[in-house]
């Protein structure tokens, strides 16, 4: 997959586990494989089987993502896609086809008889033993987990005493393991969100009516923005909050420019009149530029004279992992003038090189922290009389620079500096261009 992006979630319909993996596999249709393998490393039988497949409304066009158990007779598919995960309580069909509810988290096993009861500890033993990697399996008991807390304080006990009528069921663990592993598949992205449909009437459950959003959702998106759009029914279920729980996303993409890389709609099988149900993902790339992480290590020295101090610096600037050395003149006390040091390291490689500060000059404390930088694509071209020349791909366009170690060794005794350096950057920009 490709490098560090961000994802926006627009919940336009709403947001159920099983829309945002369809909005995810509709964004990245290859990963589809990838979550049916993992299905499997998850523990789910063999007769389950998760299917991606295009839908249209007649408005928009997208995914949905459907979980079948292959019975001895025939498919049994879920009723809606999506799970109302209610622990110690379930909800009624019959009130969905009233009040045009969102989404049900949960299969109605009458089919075969019984519903499931699963302990959250059984559930998390269960995924812990695995044959998941360790970052899908850590997703996916992490929104677990968020189930778990909202349901132990809804009702009032211990968070291992939970017990999940619906969320133990095999379509409620496909749509959590889904989701987890797409959202380790698309690595170190950020996330956001923008204001939330509160949806409106009641949902059905063994302890009664309950407002919608139910009691584990208000819990899940404490903090979370808003709207009334008017329409009735279940606009985000439990685990579409704990998913969202689980990501902490910002509210917006952000001031800085973005661009768009791809999209997906992913469907609900519930529909509203007038209205798609569905959740959007918009995945953006930074324009022209890289996010990356840096290691800052600060310092101050003023008891080591101004040729030690260049020899040892010297050693730290061409030590592996450090990006670059600076030294400014500060005033420190009673007036006394020092030298202010800062390095740039990559992040992993702080302690080796704070260390080797401290080996290289006289002082006695060191600051060091992590930040974020952006950076743009850069690189270095080579002009045809060996000039290097660094090219640097702006949002206006590449700029070029020579290297004026090699603007002095090329140097004609006809040519002024300035004219051999502009020519080589011509050059190299030229050659920018019909590389493209």
């Amino acid at each position: 997959m490709e490098g560090p992006m961000h994802i926006h979630l627009d919940v336009l319909g709403g947001i159920a586990g099983d829309m945002f993996v369809a909005a995810m596999l509709d964004a990245w249709p290859d990963l589809a494989e990838v979550v049916q393998n993992n299905l499997r490393l998850a523990g789910l039988e063999d007769d389950v089987e998760a299917v991606v497949h295009p839908h249209d409304d007649g408005v928009l066009t997208g995914s949905r993502f459907d979980v079948t158990k292959m019975g001895s007779e025939q498919a049994t598919a879920r009723p809606h896609c999506g799970h109302h995960a209610h622990g110690h309580a379930h909800e009624h069909d019959d009130h969905d086809e009233r009040h045009g509810q969102h989404h049900h988290e949960h299969v109605h096993d009458e089919h075969h008889g019984h519903r499931h009861h699963t302990h959250w500890r059984d559930l998390r033993a269960m995924l812990e033993g695995s044959r998941l990697d360790e970052t899908v399996k850590r997703a996916a008991i992490a929104i677990f987990r968020e189930l778990a807390l909202a349901e132990a304080a809804v009702h009032g006990r211990d968070v291992d005493d939970v017990t999940f009528h619906e969320v133990g069921n095999w379509d409620s663990i496909a749509d959590i393991v889904a989701a987890a592993t797409l959202i380790d598949a698309v690595g170190e992205a950020s996330w956001s969100v923008g204001s939330l449909p509160l949806g409106r009437g009641w949902v059905e459950t063994d302890h009664g009516r309950l407002p919608v959003p139910a009691p584990a959702t208000t819990l899940l998106l404490r903090g979370f923005a808003f709207h009334d759009d008017g329409r009735v029914g279940e606009r985000i279920t439990p685990t579409g909050a704990a998913i969202l729980r689980y990501l902490s996303p910002s509210t917006s993409i952000g001031s800085s420019p973005h661009v768009l890389d791809r999209t997906g709609i992913g469907f609900g099988t519930r529909r509203f009149p007038g209205m798609s149900n569905v959740l959007r993902v918009l995945a953006f790339t930074a324009e022209a530029a890289v996010q990356d992480r840096v290691g800052v290590i600060q310092f101050e020295i003023d008891d080591q004279t101004g040729e030690e101090l260049a020899a040892g610096l010297d050693h730290i600037r061409a030590a592996e992992g450090v990006i670059d050395v600076t030294q400014s003149p500060v005033f420190g006390k009673k007036g006394r003038m020092m030298a202010s040091v800062q390095v740039l390291t990559r992040p992993d490689a702080i302690e080796a090189i704070g260390a080797l500060c401290f080996r290289q000059t006289t002082t006695l404390g060191l600051r060091s922290r992590t930040e974020a930088r952006t950076i743009l694509p850069r690189q270095a071209v080579t002009t045809s009389d060996g000039m290097r020349v660094k090219l640097a791909d702006r949002p206006g366009g590449p700029t070029a620079k020579a290297e004026m170690d090699d603007v002095e060794a090329f140097r004609q005794s006809h040519k002024a500096r300035s004219e051999l350096r502009r020519s080589a950057e011509a050059e190299a920009l030229e050659k920018s261009h019909d590389d493209h």
